[in-house]
C-alpha cells in the first residue's frame, strides 16, 4: 500500500489560509445576519411608533371617534394610510379592543388581538404578538380628547415582512461574501503558487530537515564558504571561512568593501566573472579562491570558495629546498669524481705529494664551510639549511657567506617559532639574494644570524643592483617580480611568517651595492594570534 506524501507547505498553507477566510466571512456574514435581524425590527418598531402616535393625535381621528359610525369614517383612512406608509395594518379600536378598522374587513367589529393595559394608562408601547395577520411588531397608542382616552391605534408590521426584507440584505452580503471569498482564494492561491517555486514543492518537514542538514554541512566543511547577495553583501559564511578571513561573528550582513581584506582578494570577490583557483594572501595565510555568480529571483549574487593553501605553499617552499639540495649534492658529487679522477691520474703518474696536497686543499676547503656554520649556528635545521644553500649558490657562481658574529645556539628558539617557519624566511631570503647577485661583479651574498634585544635577527645582504626605491613597498605584495610572470610568492610568504609571529622585516640598501633584508623575530613564548 502506498503512503501517501504529506501536503507541500504551500498546499498546507493554501488550505489553512483557504479554511481561515471561509470561517471569517461566515462569522462576519452570520453577525451581519444577526444585526441586520435586530436593526431591521428596530427600524419595523420605530416606523410604526410614528405612524400611530401621528394616528392618535390627528385632529380627523379624534373627531370620527365622536361620531356614532366611526368605521364608516375611519376604514377608509386607515387603509390609505396603510398603502402610503408601508405598514401591514393600522387598527383603530374602542377602548375595550372591539376594532373600528382591520385590513380584513371581516376583522371589523371583533375585539383586538394583543395587549391594550398599557395604552389605557396613557401609554404608547410596543410588542411582538400573534395577530390575524400571523406575527409581528406592533405599537399601540392612546387617542386623547381632552384628557379622556376615547380611542386606541394599533399600528404593525409583520414578522414575515421583516423577514423578507432581512433575506434580501442576506442575499446581497451572501453575494458580496461569495466574492470576498472567491477573491481571497484566488489571491492566496498566487501567493501559494509563488511559495511553491521557492520551496520546490516540499513540505514543513522537509524543509526543516534540509535546513538541519544544510547547518550541519555548513560547519562540518574546513573549506570557506562565503555566500554574497546582490549588493555583495555576506549573506552567509560558515566557520572556515571566517577563519580564513580573520573575521568575527558580524560578518553576516557587512559589505565586502568594508572588512579590510587586501585589494586583490577584495577585488576577486566582487568581480562579477567567475574566477578559478585563484591564489591571493590574507594578513596570514595564502588561500585558493573560486566564485560563481548566481541569479536568484532577478537578483545577482555569488558563491564563493576558499581553501588553505599556507601549508601547501610552505611545503612546496621546502620540497623546492630539498629538490635544490638535491641537485647540489648531484653537482657536488660530479665534481667530487672528477678530484678523485684527478687524484687517481697524478698517482698513476708516480706524483703522489701532488695528489697529496691536491686532496688535502679541497677537503680543507669544504671542511673550513662546514666547521664555520656549524659551529655559529647551532640550530640543526637552519645550519643544514645554509650548507644547502651554500652549495647551490656555488653552481650558480655565487658564493655565500655566514658573517662574523653570527651565532645562534641550539634551543635559543621558543617552541613558538617552529622550524619549518624559519626554513621558510631564510630560505626565500637565500633564494632571492642569490638569483639578484648572479651576474653580478664579485657576486656575493652574506648571511648574518644573531639575537639583539631579545630578538633573533636574519639578515641577507647581496651584491645584485638593489630594489627600485619606488617600489620598496610593493616588493612584499605577492606577484612582485623581476623575473617571469607567475612568481612573486616568496617575499609575500615571508612577510606573513614573520607577521604572524609578531615580529618585522625591512629592506634597505646593502653594504655589497644590492638590498639588505633584516628580519626580526620576537624570542618569547607567547605567539602572536592568527
Amino acid at each position: 500500500m502506498r503512503i501517501p506524501r504529506p501536503r507541500s507547505l504551500a498546499g498546507q498553507l493554501f488550505a489553512m489560509q483557504v479554511v481561515l477566510v471561509a470561517a471569517i466571512v461566515a462569522g462576519c456574514a452570520l453577525y451581519s445576519y444577526v444585526q441586520d435581524r435586530a436593526q431591521a425590527e428596530e427600524t419595523a418598531r420605530r416606523q410604526t411608533t410614528a405612524i400611530a402616535t401621528a394616528v392618535a393625535t390627528s385632529p380627523a381621528v379624534v373627531e370620527a371617534v365622536r361620531s356614532k359610525d366611526p368605521t364608516a369614517v375611519l376604514q377608509p383612512y386607515a387603509e390609505s394610510l396603510r398603502h402610503t406608509s408601508g405598514v401591514d395594518f393600522v387598527v383603530i379600536m374602542a377602548p375595550d379592543g372591539t376594532r373600528w378598522t382591520h385590513p380584513v374587513p371581516g376583522e371589523i367589529g371583533r375585539t383586538y388581538l394583543g395587549d391594550i393595559r398599557p395604552a389605557l394608562r396613557g401609554e404608547t408601547f410596543s410588542e411582538t404578538h400573534m395577530g390575524v395577520l400571523g406575527p409581528s411588531v406592533r405599537v399601540v397608542s392612546p387617542v386623547r380628547d381632552h384628557g379622556r382616552i376615547t380611542a386606541l391605534v394599533s399600528a404593525g408590521i409583520t414578522i414575515d415582512k421583516i423577514s423578507e426584507q432581512v433575506r434580501k440584505q442576506v442575499a446581497a452580503l451572501l453575494a458580496v461574501a461569495s466574492g470576498v471569498l472567491a477573491f481571497g482564494g484566488l489571491g492566496t492561491y498566487v501567493i501559494n503558487a509563488r511559495l511553491r517555486r521557492h520551496t520546490h514543492g516540499m513540505n514543513a518537514a522537509e524543509l526543516s530537515r534540509m535546513h538541519d542538514y544544510h547547518q550541519a554541512a555548513l560547519h562540518a566543511v574546513r573549506e570557506g564558504l562565503l555566500m554574497l547577495d546582490g549588493q555583495r553583501r555576506i549573506a552567509l559564511i560558515n566557520d572556515g571561512g571566517r577563519e580564513l578571513l580573520g573575521l568575527g561573528e558580524d560578518a553576516v550582513g557587512r559589505s565586502v568593501a568594508e572588512l579590510g581584506l587586501p585589494a586583490p582578494l577584495a577585488g576577486a570577490l566582487l568581480a562579477s566573472e567567475p574566477r578559478a583557483d585563484e591564489v591571493h594572501m590574507t594578513a596570514d595565510r595564502i588561500v585558493v579562491v573560486n566564485t560563481r555568480p548566481v541569479s536568484s529571483g532577478g537578483r545577482r549574487g555569488t558563491v564563493v570558495t576558499l581553501r588553505d593553501h599556507t601549508e601547501l605553499q610552505a611545503l612546496s617552499g621546502e620540497l623546492d629546498s630539498e629538490r635544490g639540495f638535491t641537485q647540489a649534492l648531484r653537482a657536488q658529487a660530479h665534481e667530487a669524481a672528477n678530484r678523485l679522477h684527478a687524484v687517481v691520474s697524478l698517482i698513476e703518474l708516480g706524483r703522489v705529494e701532488e695528489a697529496v696536497e691536491f686532496a688535502t686543499a679541497e677537503l680543507e676547503l669544504a671542511q673550513a664551510l662546514t666547521d664555520q656554520v656549524v659551529t655559529a649556528v647551532g640550530e640543526p635545521v637552519l645550519a643544514a639549511l645554509l650548507l644547502g644553500k651554500a652549495a647551490q649558490a656555488n653552481e650558480h657562481g655565487v658564493e655565500l657567506a655566514l658573517t662574523e658574529g653570527s651565532a645562534i645556539e641550539d634551543g635559543l628558539l621558543p617552541p613558538t617559532v617552529p622550524p619549518r617557519d624559519l626554513v621558510t624566511v631564510l630560505g626565500n631570503l637565500v633564494d632571492n639574494a642569490v638569483d639578484a647577485a648572479q651576474g653580478s661583479a664579485g657576486a656575493r651574498v652574506a648571511v648574518t644570524l644573531t639575537t639583539e634585544d631579545e630578538e633573533l635577527v636574519v639578515r641577507v645582504a647581496d651584491s645584485g643592483h638593489g630594489v627600485d626605491p619606488a617600489a620598496v613597498d610593493a616588493v612584499f605584495e605577492r606577484g612582485w617580480s623581476t623575473k617571469s610572470p607567475g612568481r612573486g610568492i616568496g617575499l609575500a610568504l615571508v612577510r606573513m611568517t614573520v607577521a604572524r609571529h609578531g615580529g618585522s622585516v625591512e629592506l634597505a640598501q646593502g653594504p655589497y651595492g644590492g638590498a639588505e633584508f633584516t628580519v626580526r623575530l620576537p624570542l618569547r613564548s607567547e605567539a602572536v594570534p592568527a
